[in-house]
């Protein structure tokens, strides 16, 4: 009886693997790839539906139009400010929740109590009239920490980051302990660096929350100045109001559609995140504690 060959086996296996993630590449790439077509396409192209995977009768009237409001650029700071606000408070406080609850019942006798207090919270919210009067009874509403306080421990986050946590060798704090290390040590000088491949994830994880977020946004923010960017842009593609336009900006949306204005919105609100990506992708192929311990 014949035995198949191995190498040919894995040869066509790596032929299947291979195709499998270019489908599935090509699935993530191109409705982005669309979107893009359309948003430097005419309104006429785009309204017939002739565009697909390149512009037609090119054009950056979009462009030109959502650029050339101010408060477009007002928007896109306050969001700049909530994710430069928002991202290192998420990531502090949930390396502060989640070392604690990472520890055994024994280490830390009342952690299955806090541990359940946060995991309630996942899946029963309070309510919306709740929250909004609670920020209102601290004078949060329309400022940006309305925006960031709420969600300021990301329950989600928190236990990934506490099963990281767990993944650590004990070794490594015994061996600190014995040193003279204390818990704020340990966490601060062997946890977190050991940690970067999550907390890289968590901080992309959080930024996109923060730079997503539209509804808190109409909710708490009473002047429209202090809209950040994706509220700013539902009140232009889905709401249209289009108050205070000046006569040039008039002309200009003579030129654009409902589909072009979105596109172009679209893919700039996504720039900045698909920007930051490839600074943070080192982080996801490395190993969590490679070479940490030896002997």
């Amino acid at each position: 009886m014949r035995v198949p060959n191995s190498r040919f086996r894995f040869e066509w296996f790596s032929v299947l693997n291979v195709s499998f993630l270019i489908i599935i590449s090509l699935i993530c790439i191109l409705p982005l790839i669309h979107i893009i077509a359309i948003s430097f396409s005419s309104s006429t192209a785009a309204a017939a539906g002739h565009v697909k995977l390149w512009p037609v009768d090119f054009t950056l009237a979009s462009y030109k139009f959502t650029a050339s409001r101010a408060a477009f650029w007002q928007s896109m700071l306050v969001s700049l400010e909530r994710i430069a606000i928002g991202t290192p408070l998420n990531l502090i406080l949930t390396i502060l929740v989640a070392f604690p609850l990472s520890k055994e019942t024994k280490a830390f006798r009342m952690r299955m109590v806090y541990a359940w207090i946060f995991f309630i919270t996942m899946l029963f919210h309070g309510g919306l009239i709740p929250w909004y009067s609670t920020l209102k009874q601290y004078n949060m509403l329309d400022t940006i920490w309305a925006l960031v306080l709420p969600g300021a421990v990301p329950v989600f986050s928190v236990v990934l980051l506490l099963n990281f946590f767990r993944e650590v060798p004990k070794e490594l704090e015994e061996a600190a302990v014995v040193d003279g290390a204390s818990y704020w040590t340990t966490l601060w000088k062997i946890y977190v660096p050991i940690s970067m491949p999550a907390l890289a994830t968590l901080a992309l994880f959080s930024m996109v929350e923060h730079w997503n977020s539209w509804f808190d946004g109409l909710l708490l923010m009473g002047d429209p100045s202090h809209y950040p960017l994706q509220s700013y842009i539902q009140t232009i593609v889905i709401q249209q109001n289009l108050t205070n336009i000046s006569r040039d900006e008039a002309v200009n949306m003579a030129l654009i559609s409902d589909r072009t204005l979105k596109a172009s919105q679209i893919f700039l609100g996504s720039l900045p995140i698909i920007l930051a990506y490839p600074f943070l992708q080192k982080y996801f192929v490395k190993g969590i504690v490679l070479g940490s311990v030896k002997g």
